[in-house]
């Protein structure tokens, strides 16, 4: 490789090559992608179909001199446009996130001589030196590793560090996280030191590639989004259309052309809810403030509906439904096995032999003290009391199991200092180090289970050390590869009294065998099954060997009906194929970025709404692809952090849970106000409409049209925001976004609402024309006729499915919202001051009367429309997702 890259392992590159292939390379960082400014997110929420109407309509009542229209309207579309705006603004930030994460200098040999220099001057051919602390600032082959180990967590998903070696891979095609003689950019650097070769710099190395990946992926747009687009098209065109007919037929018949313009543009309000883009926008908002309380951060508002869609979580591993903290499970020692409890590096746990609790003592005792005196890791509490490590993650495992038996790492070192060691190397697979003890020099070892056996002749016992023999050391090894079957990392225990370095490693006492793994979240489990319970397929996609992942699996009851694939089954897939069998996939191991993708591009191909989880660089272009990505908070990237939707600021797979029900509520919620609002404003249409058409006279002003909308229809429907959710809410299948919001029932309930509407006031209104009293009377009669029903229709649409009875007052700021409403209706019933301006006038308790029981009639036309919807009428009871 350094004669391919015209190198020399001493000398390096000379300054004059290093300059001309910084000339033809570039330098080495990531491009940088297009820049959003804020003009261009604040004019992209002018685009809804809707605030343009509105737009239009509050300059046309500006021109007509109607101010006090014009500048309600206007407050309405200026506090939705800044809400989008404030929560978008940041929405393309990943790939400056990417070029923050590259290493800012590095040790570069550069004509026989050492230089720390930027990394973006590094080009292919440098020679980089690595130590223990050092992110690798491009992709390299090592020519020199001493028992160099490092972090790829972010790149490949390991959840150890990976050892490193020289020599050369055989397969032509070897997955990046089995590639030991490659070093990556953006990775780190936990143990020992090593050399390499540079080999691919900026855009070309695999950090570039994903940076690369995640430009070329597009956002699709949300259900929510295409269903309000839809909304507003159709009430645009049924605008026009009521406008032109009614400003037709009142011109036919003399009505003056001004006036006509007026109440068109007062009608069309009364067709466009106005009040949608705001109350839709601040239910999106509020829906963020509670799943920031529940752990979970959205970066767009829309993302909170699309969670109430998701029909498969494509969740990593390593920290999401582990807690990435390598633990203790099982001891071997002399002939028993032992169980561990407890997890994670909390140093609380008993030791299990046969379902009864025993104190370590004998060689369990002297294997716990090896493992902990022949390592380097460190527990400590950090500011919140915490349990963390310093450290390697495994040794660190040996050391909590440790302190589970009550012993004390800091302790030992003290009573037992270390006076040397032999370092692990990738050819020794262990590690040895001497300690003084009581006037004597003790040698404890650790490392893989066939090389510590063949170093030992002696095994401690629970009566004294015995000899070891081959069939004894068989019998072990075959324990350890039962463990090994249940993806339980095996390290076996050694060690040797009177030791010297020369033969420290050379005639040993074997101690045991230690077997660990990176346990399920506690909550994980749970969390999994509730999405079992509400639809939701829960899928494994990890950088880690496939034999840990399905042990983790079968852990948390994933595999019941799934199988474990790899990487490189995927690979041998063609397109077609990897789509008709992703469905049937639970587990995925050994991935890369490029499989998440394919992944979650061909379970979108299958209908399936995407969430895919991670905390990695590899997961970023997968989670900008998914319908929602969510990235972990602690331990994810900024980059991660940059393309998902939502971050979890507590890593907790459960979290992913709460954040589906909050979006399941709002997009119920959601529904529920657009019931609300659609059912008022056809009453008002066709009550308008049907006295036109009639050749009645007109039983509203264009003054009430607007204050209905504007004033009355505006805190109900917010109310409707933020509504409790159903109790059954997650024991119900994913919602299917092609359905839309307008289902049978919903339909048959905004008809059934509107068209009572219509019917009892156009009645009214006729009985009071006819009964004497001034069309003044008659028309403030239908005034407070539409607001009354409007309100009884709020509480009938907390749901489309119970009877309002079930919980009739559960909503405080409906109720709340109600009362004000009342007041503002009777102020302008009876003030004088609003009298003129609004054309109403005083009504007499005897109106009231007849107001409330025609008004409250709705209540049993709604209540008859939810008992046939509950019986199958209008096509499903139930909302659930489709066949997929």
């Amino acid at each position: 490789m350094l004669q391919r890259l015209g190198s020399s392992a001493e000398k390096g590159l000379t300054e004059d090559e290093a300059a001309g292939r910084l000339r033809q390379y570039g330098l080495n960082e990531l491009q940088r992608a297009h820049h959003v400014s804020a003009w261009e997110v604040f004019a992209a929420q002018f685009k809804n179909l809707l605030i343009v109407i509105l737009l239009i309509a509050v300059g046309l009542s500006a021109i007509l001199g109607h101010a006090i229209e014009a500048v309600a309207i206007g407050v309405i579309i200026l506090f939705a446009v800044l809400l989008g705006f404030y929560q978008e603004y940041r929405a393309e930030r990943a790939l400056e996130a990417l070029r923050e994460m590259a290493a800012p200098t590095a040790v570069v040999v550069r004509d026989g001589q050492e230089l720390n220099l930027p990394a973006r001057d590094i080009v292919p051919g440098d020679i980089v030196q690595l130590r223990a602390g050092d992110r690798i600032p491009a992709d390299g082959r090592l020519f020199e590793s001493v028992n160099l180990k490092i972090d790829e967590a972010a790149l490949t998903g390991e959840s150890v560090p990976v050892e490193k070696q020289t020599g050369a891979l055989k397969p032509d095609k070897v997955a990046i996280a089995d590639r030991g003689n490659m070093v990556y950019a953006g990775t780190v650097v936990t143990y020992g030191r090593g050399r390499a070769v540079v080999v691919a710099t900026g855009m070309n190395t695999e950090f570039g590639q994903i940076a690369e990946s995640l430009r070329a992926v597009e956002k699709s747009r949300t259900p929510l989004q295409a269903n309000l687009d839809r909304i507003g098209k159709i009430l645009a065109r049924a605008a026009l259309v009521i406008v032109l007919l009614v400003a037709g037929l009142g011109l036919l018949r003399g009505q003056p052309l001004l006036d006509m313009i007026i109440f068109s543009i007062a009608l069309a309000v009364a067709v466009v809810p106005e009040a949608l883009p705001a109350v839709v926008t601040i239910s999106l908002a509020i829906g963020v403030q509670r799943m920031a309380r529940r752990n979970a951060l959205v970066r767009r508002l829309p993302a909170v509906e699309t969670l109430g869609s998701v029909s498969v979580i494509c969740s990593d591993k390593t920290g999401t439904l582990t807690k990435d903290e390598m633990t203790v499970r099982k001891i071997i020692v002399a002939g028993r096995t032992i169980a561990v409890s407890g997890s994670g590096y909390d140093p609380k746990g008993d030791f299990i032999d046969h379902d009864k609790t025993i104190a370590p003592r004998g060689p369990l005792a002297l294997l716990l003290q090896a493992g902990a005196l022949a390592s380097d890791a460190r527990l400590v509490r950090d500011a919140d009391h915490e349990w963390k490590i310093t450290g390697d993650p495994t040794e660190a495992a040996l050391v909590v199991a440790a302190a589970k038996a009550g012993f004390d790492k800091a302790e030992f070192d003290a009573k037992f200092p270390r006076v040397n060691e032999i370092p692990f190397t990738s050819e020794s697979k262990r590690m040895t180090t001497l300690h003084r003890a009581n006037g004597r020099t003790v040698a404890y070892a650790k490392g893989a289970p066939e090389v510590i056996l063949s170093a030992c002749t002696m095994l401690e016992g629970w009566d004294g050390v015995v000899p070891l023999g081959v069939p004894v050391k068989e019998s072990i090894m075959q324990s350890g590869r039962q463990i090994a079957a249940e993806a339980l990392r095996v390290l076996a225990v050694a060690y040797k009294p009177d030791a010297e370095i020369q033969s420290a490693e050379r005639d040993m006492i074997f101690l045991g065998l230690v077997g660990m793994i990176d346990p399920p979240r506690p909550e994980a489990k749970t969390a999994i099954e509730t999405c079992a319970r509400a639809g939701i397929r829960a899928m494994m996609i990890t950088g880690d060997h496939p034999l840990t992942a399905g042990a983790v699996a079968r852990d948390l009851g994933m595999l019941a009906d799934g199988k474990v694939v790899t990487g490189a089954e995927i690979d041998a897939l063609s397109a077609d194929a990897l789509e008709r069998e992703v469905e049937d996939f639970t587990v995925v191991a050994r991935v890369s970025s490029t499989h998440k993708l394919n992944i979650v591009t061909a379970l979108q191909k299958r209908g399936q709404v995407v969430a895919m989880t991670g905390d990695g660089i590899n997961d970023a272009p997968a989670l900008k692809k998914a319908d929602i990505g969510v990235a972990m908070g602690i331990t994810g990237t900024d980059v991660t952090k940059e393309a998902a939707d939502m971050t979890l600021t507590d890593d907790n797979f459960a979290s992913i849970v709460a954040a589906v029900e909050e979006g399941r509520a709002i997009f119920e919620n959601i529904k529920k106000y657009l019931m609300f609002l659609l059912s008022s404003n056809l009453g008002e249409i066709l009550v308008l409409g049907g006295a036109t058409i009639l050749g009645w006279p007109l039983p509203l002003t264009a003054v009430q049209i607007l204050f209905i909308n504007v004033a009355t229809d505006g805190l109900p429907a917010l109310a409707l925001a933020v509504d409790p959710h159903e109790e059954e809410l997650m024991r119900r299948k994913p919602r299917d976004p092609r359905r839309g919001i307008f289902t049978r029932p919903v339909v048959a309930l905004m008809l059934a609402g509107g068209l009572w509407s219509a019917l009892v006031n156009m009645t009214m209104f006729r009985w009071a024309l006819h009964s004497g009293r001034s069309l003044e009377e008659a028309m403030t009669m239908v005034f407070a006729g539409l607001t009354l029903i409007e309100f009884f229709k709020a509480y009938n649409y907390r749901s489309d499915r119970h009877s309002v009875l079930l919980r009739p007052f559960g909503n405080k700021w409906l109720n709340l919202s109600v009362a004000w409403e009342v007041i503002l209706l009777t102020a302008v019933v009876y003030a004088p001051i609003l009298q003129r301006p609004l054309s109403t006038s005083s009504l007499s308790p005897g109106d009231w009367a007849i107001l409330l029981g025609v008004t409250v009639s709705i209540f049993p036309v709604l209540e008859l429309v939810k008992w046939l919807e509950r019986r199958g009428w209008f096509g499903a009871a139930v909302e659930g997702s489709s066949k997929r």
